[in-house]
């Protein structure tokens, strides 16, 4: 991982606009993990989560009236995080066509799961991600915070002021929201 401080204020990688729309369009959403892969990528950027807060979302943290999701950030903090009702839509569909497939009597409450019916890993998601880039014929060094980082510029873009942003991405320090 990356040195803190001075080591790196470069401005992190992101994607444009054009290029997170090629890449949700990559999975295909008529298999169960296709579906499964796209809700991935939609919450993630949608919500702007880091991978750890993917993994652990449970199926209850998920509150369709209040249009929101609870997740578990550093240092073990919830936040509630804003969800778009399109975003909620893929995860209802998500959860009637593939993870009923999926999930297996020993499956825990976990929202994402891999084939097996097990709460995914670090690395599947960062396969997922570099799959689906790959597939998009995207030509960027790609990381799993690519989509945070992209949800945070797009934001700030689209006027939204950076303590909201930090509220959203669950930053401690705002300079850290700032780099």
């Amino acid at each position: 991982s990356r040195g803190r401080g001075d080591v790196y204020k470069r401005q992190p990688d992101i994607l444009t606009i054009e290029e997170i729309e090629k890449l949700l369009a990559q999975p295909d959403v008529n298999t169960p993990l296709g579906l499964r892969d796209k809700t991935i990528l939609e919450i993630m950027y949608a919500c702007g989560l880091r991978v750890s807060e993917v993994l652990t979302i449970k199926t209850s943290n998920i509150l369709y009236a209040d249009e929101v999701v609870r997740v578990i950030g550093k240092g073990s903090k919830e936040r509630i995080v804003p969800i778009a009702a399109s975003t909620l839509e893929w995860i209802k569909l998500y959860l009637e066509r593939s993870r009923s497939t999926i999930s297996k009597p020993y499956s825990e409450e976990y929202l994402f799961l891999n084939w097996r019916g097990r709460k995914l890993s670090r690395m599947a998601i960062w396969d997922i991600i570099n799959k689906y880039t790959k597939l998009a014929k995207i030509q960027k060094q790609i990381h799993p915070h690519i989509l945070r980082h992209s949800f945070a510029t797009h934001l700030l873009e689209g006027g939204a002021d950076l303590r909201s942003i930090q509220e959203m991405l669950g930053h401690a320090d705002i300079s850290t929201t700032q780099i």
